[in-house]
């Protein structure tokens, strides 16, 4: 392939992450496990914990799984809670606590944190897997997703944004579904839509400053994939009519009027036909969708250039290299964009990886990692032959 972006350099070895221990978490009754070398591998059979593991270590950096929707999906059968602790290498010691009720508890450095937001910030992790793969031809919901895990990783503020939206939009819904008395149902919406119009604006509005820089950098690694055969172009299609001026006012007095002229068709239907909630996020090569034309291959190489693209974004913007968590997805790649995934995160970037066997990866990668062997929830050093 012809010469292209990279992400190794300027870069120095680091290890951001420097000790995991999970406790009650998935298949994972106890772990301690200390991460001396910039690359992890994780090598185990399928539903041996592999995934877990690095889960945990998404959590600790955004708060949020990509394979789970709820706490009680994590905290280990029959048990109350599950721990995750994370020691970074400026000294930080990250805590959290998930509860089946009550809620999480968030701490650092020993210190319980009022809002679990405040824990954002001291690791930053940009995760692929092969969930991600689904991002072409998958629903409108995994696109914004894969959106807001970016802005998340450049403004740890937008976790709150995201929480705040949720929860208006639902107690919203659940009033257009069973609305009060007539008399009192203008004034509960009205003052639902003042609050759903600023945060829907700012949610808005990040996404779409996220989307405008990450394109050209996804463009450059998208024409190096494809020796330069295809053009790729991302675009935010906002879910409410965006104002002719970009400013914050305008957006969130054009998303307020049009909640409010939406209003008998919400009710009717009993949700919320207008906001980021309908977002969506086009990708398209040589000027078509993606999603109808391209071929399973093309699919996967706009995948992977974009997962490069929010993982060089993510360092510019915060000045140190992210972990990367590559989540059993070197078996979904073929050979050349296996080996180009691995020369462009270089030695830059500690890189949490998990497979089931070693053949993707060349001696050199091997003899420069720590390599660690998952069975049934617990770890051993080493690979063994029958992996």
């Amino acid at each position: 392939m012809p010469a292209g972006p990279t992400l190794t350099a300027h870069c120095i070895r680091a290890i951001r992450l420097q000790r995991l221990e999970l406790l009650r978490f998935r298949n994972i009754s106890a772990l301690d496990l200390t991460l001396d070398a910039p690359r992890l591998l994780v090598l185990g059979r399928n539903g041996e914990g592999k995934s877990n593991l690095l889960e945990a270590v998404e959590l600790l950096g955004s708060l949020r799984s990509h394979r789970a929707g709820h706490d009680r999906d994590l905290i280990q059968q029959g048990e109350a809670s599950a721990r995750l602790v994370g020691t970074t290498a400026s000294g930080d010691g990250l805590k959290l606590e998930l509860r089946r009720s009550g809620g999480r508890q968030a701490a650092r450095n020993g210190k319980p944190l009022e809002r679990q937001h405040e824990l954002l910030g001291s690791l930053r992790c940009v995760g692929f897997s092969a969930l991600d793969l689904e991002l072409v031809r998958g629903e409108p919901s995994l696109r914004r997703h894969w959106l807001d895990r970016v802005v998340l990783q450049l403004e740890p503020v937008y976790s709150e944004l995201l929480s705040r939206h949720g929860r208006l939009l639902r107690q919203r819904s659940l009033l257009l579904r069973r609305p009060p008395e007539p008399a009192a149902l203008g004034d509960l919406l009205d003052a639902f839509d003042a609050q759903l119009a600023l945060v829907g604006t700012r949610l808005h509005r990040r996404r779409q400053r996220a989307l405008a820089r990450l394109e050209p950098l996804a463009a450059r690694w998208h024409e190096r994939l494809s020796d330069g055969l295809e053009q790729l172009q991302l675009q935010y299609r906002s879910g409410s009519q965006p104002p002719a001026d970009d400013s914050e006012a305008a957006w969130c007095q054009s998303l307020a009027e049009q909640l409010r002229d939406q209003r008998a068709q919400e009710l009717r239907l009993g949700q919320c036909s207008v906001g980021p909630q309908r977002d969506e996020i086009e990708l398209r090569l040589q000027g078509q969708p993606a999603r109808r034309f391209g071929s399973a291959g093309q699919q996967r190489t706009l995948v992977l250039a974009l997962k490069l693209a929010e993982l060089e974004l993510v360092q510019q913007v915060v000045g140190e290299p992210p972990v990367l968590l590559l989540d059993d997805v070197l078996a979904e790649l073929d050979p050349g964009r296996q080996q180009l995934l691995l020369e462009a995160v270089g030695e830059g970037h500690q890189c949490l990886v998990s497979a089931t066997h070693l053949a993707a990866f060349s001696g050199g990668w091997i003899k420069a990692s720590q390599v660690v062997t998952m069975q049934a929830g617990v770890i051993a050093t080493g690979a063994p032959v029958s992996l």
